[in-house]
């Protein structure tokens, strides 16, 4: 894989910039249910990928 694989878009970057802001004022009970929250959705995306490569 290229290095450019590993690199955020520039509208990446900006989605970044402004979750980084929008989330600055979550409590820290907040911010652990949404990091519980995203690390499900990461690890189902996994799987779906997981899944198409298996039955490509």
């Amino acid at each position: 894989m290229s290095p450019e694989c590993f690199e955020l878009s520039l509208e990446q970057q900006f989605y970044v910039k402004t979750l980084e802001l929008s989330t600055q004022n979550l409590s820290l009970d907040r911010m652990r249910k949404l990091l519980i929250e995203l690390s499900k959705q990461l690890l189902v995306k996994d799987n779906v990928v997981r899944h198409l490569i298996k039955n490509f």
